[in-house]
C-alpha cells in the first residue's frame, strides 16, 4: 500500500477519514490550484504585515513614553482591506488579482496608472503553487499533507518578509512552533519527545552562536527570528533533522550569497537575511529528508 494511504487510513494518528476517490494527479492539480490562490493572499502578508507591526510598534512606545498619540491611520490590515495599487491607490478588480495571469495580461503594470508591478508578486504564487502540489504529491492526500501545506506556506511568508525588510515575525515563527509541538501529541511526524528536544536544540544551538559570535566580534551575526525559526522546525521535524538544515541552510547561503555578490546585486559586508535559507533547507528535508539521509549513508558506505 503507497504511504499516503497508511497515513490516511492509519487510526494510530486518530485522524482516519475517507477521501474523495480521486487519482493522485487530481489531488496534484488542485493542490497546485489552491497554491496559486494562498500565494496570492502570502504577497498581501509579506507586503502589509511587517508595515502594520511597525506602525503598531510606534503607536505602543508613544502610548509607554507617554507622548502624544499618532493621528495618522494605520496601513492596510491583511484580511479586510481590500488589494489595491501600491502606486495610486486604486482598488484592483477581481479580473486584477487571478494570480500569475493577471500579471502576464497587464504585462507586469497597473491597468489604471501604468505603474510597474513588482515580479515578487508572479513568483510568489507560483513557487506557492509548485510546493503545494510538490507536498501533496510527496504525502498524498492525508491530514500530514494538509499539515504540510500549512508549514509550506508558513515558509514562503517568512522567507518573502525576511528577503524584504529582515524581520522574521513572531506572528508566524512562534505559530509554527506551538502548532508542531500540538501535532507530536498525534503523532503526525515526530513523536512528542522528539519534538520538544527538537525545540529546545533549534533554538539553544543558534541563540549559542549568536552570543558567542556577539562576545568575539561585538556584533550581532544574525537575528532572534532565526532562534525560533530553527525551534519550530525542530518540533516538526525532530533533533535528527537540525544539522542537516543547518548545513543546507549554510551551503544554499553560500552560493546564494555568493552569487549575488559576484552579479553586484548585493554588495559585501551588508547583512543578509539567514531566515529565507533556513526556510528553504527545512522545507527541503521535510520533503526529501529521508532519501537525501539514506544517500549519504549509501555514499559513506554506512549502510
Amino acid at each position: 500500500m503507497p504511504a499516503f494511504q497508511l497515513l490516511r487510513h492509519n487510526p494510530y494518528f486518530g485522524l482516519s477519514f475517507r477521501m474523495p476517490d480521486l487519482p493522485l494527479p487530481v489531488w496534484i492539480a488542485l493542490a497546485a490550484l489552491l497554491g496559486l490562490i494562498v500565494g496570492s493572499f502570502l504577497n498581501v502578508v509579506i507586503l502589509r504585515l511587517p508595515e502594520r507591526m511597525a506602525a503598531e510598534w510606534r503607536r505602543e512606545a508613544r502610548d509607554v513614553l507617554e507622548m502624544e498619540g499618532d493621528t495618522a491611520p494605520l496601513p492596510p490590515g491583511i484580511v479586510r482591506e481590500p488589494s489595491h495599487c501600491m502606486h495610486c491607490g486604486h482598488p484592483l478588480s477581481p479580473l486584477d488579482n487571478i494570480p500569475v495571469l493577471s500579471w502576464l495580461f497587464l504585462r507586469g503594470r497597473c491597468r489604471y496608472c501604468k505603474a510597474g508591478i513588482s515580479i515578487q508578486y508572479p513568483l510568489v504564487e507560483l513557487l506557492t503553487g509548485i510546493t503545494s502540489a510538490v507536498v501533496v504529491w510527496k504525502l498524498g492526500p492525508t491530514w500530514p499533507a494538509l499539515a504540510g501545506l500549512g508549514l509550506t506556506w508558513s515558509l514562503i511568508a517568512l522567507s518573502g518578509i525576511d528577503f524584504r525588510v529582515q524581520l522574521l515575525p513572531d506572528q508566524i515563527t512562534l505559530s509554527l512552533l506551538w502548532v508542531g509541538l500540538l501535532l507530536a501529541l498525534v503523532p503526525l511526524f515526530v513523536t512528542g519527545h522528539a519534538a520538544i528536544i527538537g525545540a529546545a536544540i533549534g533554538y539553544l544551538s543558534l541563540w549559542s552562536v549568536y552570543w558567542l559570535f556577539k562576545l568575539v566580534t561585538g556584533k550581532e551575526g544574525m537575528g532572534h527570528g532565526d532562534f525560533k525559526l530553527l525551534a519550530a522546525l525542530g518540533a516538526w521535524m525532530g533533533p535528527v533533522a537540525l544539522l542537516p538544515i543547518v548545513l543546507l541552510s549554510s551551503f544554499i547561503g553560500a552560493i546564494v550569497g555568493g552569487t549575488l555578490i559576484a552579479t553586484r546585486r548585493h554588495e559585501s559586508g551588508v547583512p543578509m537575511p539567514f531566515g529565507p535559507f533556513i526556510a528553504m533547507a527545512g522545507w527541503v528535508w521535510f520533503i526529501a529528508g529521508d532519501r537525501l539521509l539514506y544517500a549519504y549513508l549509501q555514499l559513506t558506505g554506512l549502510q
